[in-house]
C-alpha cells in the first residue's frame, strides 16, 4: 500500500544478539565471536584469544587452530610455563627435543626453561587449548614436564556423587603455582554450594550443557565456550543435559596474596 513502509523479518543476530557478557568480575564468550588472530613465531595457525591481561586475567588461555603443516617456526623457549591441551585432530608435539604424539585429550606441562615446539603433522585440522603465565618460583625446584592424556586419569569423587574431576597436573606438589583440572557432572549434578574463593578461573567446556552462576547471573553454556572468573566472583555450575558436561578448568595455587 503506497506510504507504507515495508516490514522484513530480520535474520538471527542481525541485532546484535549474543551469549556474550564481558565484566570486571567474568566473562562468558561463545567461540563464534572470538576473532581470528596471527601470532609471529607459528605458521598455517589460528589463534583465538579468550582471556589475557587487558580483561584482567593474570595468565593468558587461547584456543589455536593449526592446519595441515602449520604450528611454530622454530624451537620456542619464552620464559612462561604452559599447558598445551588437545581438542580436536592430532598434534606432534616436541619437548626438550624429544617427539610426543597428542590426540584429542592428550596434554603436556611445559614448565620454564624446557624448550618446545607444536606441529600438525596429519592431514586435518587440529585445535589446542593453550594456557600460560609467568611462573612463581618459591623454595623448592621447579616442576618437571609433564606428558598424558586424560583417557590415563582416575576419575575422582571427592566431594559429591554424580560429579568427578581428574587432575592433569599434581595436587599435592607446592612447586606448582597452577592447577588444570577437568570437571565432570552427570545430569542433574550441580556444586553443593556458591563458590568464593581467591582462584581465578579460565574454563573451556568440552562437553555437555548447562548453566552456569556467575556473580549472580545465570547463563546457558555449551561445547567451545570459554568463561573467565576473576578472583572472588561467585559461582556455581548446574547439568541441564541428557548426558554428562565436563569443561576443562584453569586456576591459580599455592602461592601467597599479591599485593601489586
Amino acid at each position: 500500500m503506497a506510504g507504507q513502509t515495508e516490514r522484513r523479518v530480520l535474520a538471527p543476530g542481525i541485532a546484535g544478539r549474543s551469549r556474550a557478557v564481558v565484566t570486571a568480575q567474568y566473562a562468558l564468550m561463545p567461540a563464534e565471536g572470538i576473532l581470528a588472530s596471527a601470532l609471529p613465531g607459528f605458521q598455517g595457525t589460528t589463534v583465538r584469544v579468550q582471556t589475557a591481561p587487558p580483561m584482567g586475567a593474570r595468565f593468558a588461555q587461547m584456543l589455536l587452530e593449526i592446519a595441515p603443516d602449520g604450528g611454530t617456526t622454530a624451537v620456542r623457549d619464552d620464559g612462561l610455563e604452559h599447558v598445551f591441551y588437545v581438542v580436536g585432530g592430532t598434534l606432534e608435539f616436541t619437548l626438550d627435543g624429544q617427539a610426543h604424539t597428542l590426540a584429542v585429550g592428550g596434554y603436556v606441562y611445559v614448565p620454564v626453561e624446557h624448550p618446545y615446539g607444536l606441529r600438525n603433522a596429519s592431514t586435518d585440522e587440529c585445535r589446542v587449548i593453550w594456557i600460560k603465565r609467568p611462573y612463581e618460583p618459591i623454595d623448592l625446584p621447579a616442576p618437571a614436564p609433564i606428558v598424558s592424556t586424560r583417557n590415563d586419569l582416575e576419575r575422582n569423587a571427592p566431594h559429591t556423587t554424580g560429579r568427578y574431576w581428574q587432575y592433569l597436573l599434581p595436587t599435592d606438589d607446592l612447586a606448582f603455582d597452577m592447577q588444570v583440572n577437568i570437571l565432570g557432572f552427570e545430569p542433574g549434578t550441580y556444586f553443593p554450594y556458591v563458590e568464593t574463593h581467591v582462584m581465578e578461573h579460565g574454563l573451556y567446556m568440552l562437553e555437555g550443557q548447562g548453566v552456569y552462576l556467575l556473580a549472580g547471573d545465570w547463563h546457558e553454556v555449551e561445547p567451545t565456550d570459554f568463561i573467565w572468573m576473576a578472583p572472588f566472583c561467585p559461582q556455581d555450575f548446574f547439568c541441564t543435559g541428557w548426558d554428562e558436561a565436563a569443561y576443562l578448568l584453569y586456576k591459580d595455587v599455592n602461592r601467597d596474596v599479591r599485593f601489586d
